[in-house]
């Protein structure tokens, strides 16, 4: 196989494992919000989300990561004078940004599966756009291969998210009135 297969490789497995980054901490958000219906409701929906956490974990988010990984490393081996450019220092650490933010979102899921809500589903709504951060970062810094350029990225993604939800919060503040 070449560096060409192995980058093609790297990219659908990063797509995957974002899948999983992005639609995980969703999943703890409906998990969350299902605590506030009635009980057999909150049962019913309870188990469904764990089942749902379990699969979504075990089946895409781990393989993802760990063939993402795998083949990160080996665009790596196979081009090592990337590890003497400022860029690759910073998506490298990015990269470990974003693992440990994967095994956080697994701390959170075995707590909330053993019923131990510490999070509203408004700060995992937040936590849920941690992963969007890390994804312009990488892409920008992979892209534009500088070490500075991706700020730019980051702080036009900030601004974005920031509009949106002060539309989000207005559009809520005009339905509560009428």
């Amino acid at each position: 196989m070449t560096y060409l297969h192995f980058k093609a490789l790297h990219i659908i497995f990063v797509v995957s494992w974002f899948a999983g980054l992005f639609y995980m901490p969703r999943l703890l958000v409906y998990h969350t919000e299902a605590q506030n219906k009635a009980e057999a409701i909150k049962e019913a929906l309870s188990a469904e989300f764990r089942k749902m956490e379990k699969l979504l974990w075990n089946a895409i988010m781990v393989p993802a990561m760990w063939l993402t990984l795998i083949t990160g490393a080996t665009m790596i081996y196979l081009t090592p004078g990337w590890l003497s450019q400022g860029w690759m220092h910073m998506k490298l650490t990015f990269v470990l940004g974003l693992v440990g933010y994967h095994f956080f979102t697994r701390k959170l899921i075995l707590e909330i599966q053993k019923g131990q809500f510490r999070f509203s589903s408004m700060q995992l709504r937040l936590w849920n756009e941690v992963a969007t951060i890390f994804l312009f970062s990488i892409v920008f810094l992979v892209v534009l291969k500088n070490s500075v350029d991706w700020i730019w990225g980051v702080l036009g993604l900030i601004a974005f998210a920031v509009i949106i939800m002060s539309a989000v919060k207005i559009v809520k503040k005009i339905r509560e009135n009428k």
